[in-house]
């Protein structure tokens, strides 16, 4: 059974309004970097940073302004390879404390507990993620990006769908796999998406899959990409708050 995605003039007008309202740092960062593939470094600091980004968000705001946020923003961002190799088998208590530390104490023991997990499973296989991560660099595929999105979520602990491709998507390596959350179905049923959306729903890989498939069809005909579409979405609800400066991922 396949579905028909039908897509009107007005829909595609619809989406370039939203473009146009949320030109701003965080959309043009994205393009630089998903779009243009500028700056974008994979190696071990940027795995263990990306990391505990998207565990953080995972579980609580993480707007300009927000706690989340300001942790993120940090320059230089002192969780390290090198740091958490001094601590080595105490890496768990170690993120821990660190975060207690920037005032992040929601689900600080589970958070913690699942990078240092993750974190080991990286070392048992010799960091091969980062050669996986740097193909995705030079291709242009969105068979290839939910491979590799749904290799993440069956292989790490507290990733779903979403933070699979908020991992992705975070470094600069993905163009139509997005982290769907709730902003962005709040949005898409406004918007008027043929099916009502659940962000509990996105659980599901096989529902998660639908829904993109809805989303980049959508972009498609709009020709923009999907990656760009979600900071459009993600930054709207934020009220002009992204700069230059606070506008990382």
């Amino acid at each position: 059974m396949n579905i028909s995605w039908d897509i009107t003039d007005k829909d595609i007008q619809n989406i370039k309004k939203v473009l146009i309202e949320n030109e701003n740092p965080f959309l043009i960062n994205r393009r630089k970097r998903n779009v243009q593939r500028q700056n974008i470094v994979i190696n071990e600091d940027a795995v263990i940073k990306t990391m505990i980004a998207c565990l953080l968000t995972s579980q609580q705001r993480s707007g300009p302004n927000s706690a989340v946020g300001r942790f993120l923003s940090k320059e230089p961002f002192h969780i390290t390879f090198e740091s958490i190799s001094n601590v080595d088998d105490d890496i768990e208590d170690y993120l821990k404390q660190e975060l207690k530390k920037n005032d992040l104490t929601r689900y600080v023991n589970r958070i913690s507990r699942f990078f240092a997990s993750n974190i080991k499973k990286i070392r048992k296989d010799n960091w091969s993620i980062i050669k996986k991560l740097e193909s995705l660099k030079y291709i242009d595929s969105k068979e290839e990006e939910r491979k590799i999105a749904d290799k993440l979520n069956n292989d790490y602990d507290g990733f779903g769908p979403k933070q699979a491709r908020n991992f992705l998507q975070s470094l600069g390596l993905t163009r139509y796999e997005i982290p769907i959350d709730s902003r962005i179905t709040n949005w898409l049923n406004t918007f008027g998406f043929p099916v009502s959306l659940s962000s509990s729903s996105l659980g599901d890989k096989g529902y998660y899959h639908f829904v993109s498939d809805g989303i980049q069809e959508l972009c498609r005909q709009a020709e923009i990409y999907p990656c760009i579409l979600d900071a459009a979405i993600f930054s709207s609800f934020d009220n002009g708050a992204w700069t230059d400066e606070n506008a990382i991922f």
